[in-house]
């Protein structure tokens, strides 16, 4: 009985519960990324080790990674967007933008 080759796996994604993979390699915008039977298109060029969405992340929504809430979406992502500093926020540690301290 031959067995079906699992689906080609672009960004890396440990757990079901994740709403973002991370990139194994470094992708263009508009790129197609596979996820299992999901694809998202990338908005922006990713850099390998970064985050993208995998589906809609709506403003203080959790960032799942791991199966754990790693942060909390400042604004609605969409798919295939770049999930970083801009759009979301640690909840491992404090960010303070210095110009604000001034």
């Amino acid at each position: 009985m031959a067995m079906d080759k699992p689906a080609r796996q672009d960004p890396l994604v440990t757990n079901d519960a994740d709403n973002i993979g991370v990139s194994k390699r470094s992708a263009a915008a508009g790129s197609i990324q596979q996820v299992g039977t999901r694809q998202v298109t990338l908005e922006t060029t990713v850099g390998m080790g970064h985050k993208v969405a995998l589906a809609p992340i709506r403003e203080g929504q959790d960032v799942m990674k791991y199966g754990f809430p790693i942060g909390v979406a400042t604004c609605d992502i969409a798919p295939g967007a770049h999930v970083h500093l801009h759009n979301s926020a640690s909840r491992y540690t404090v960010i303070r933008d210095r110009e604000s301290e001034k």
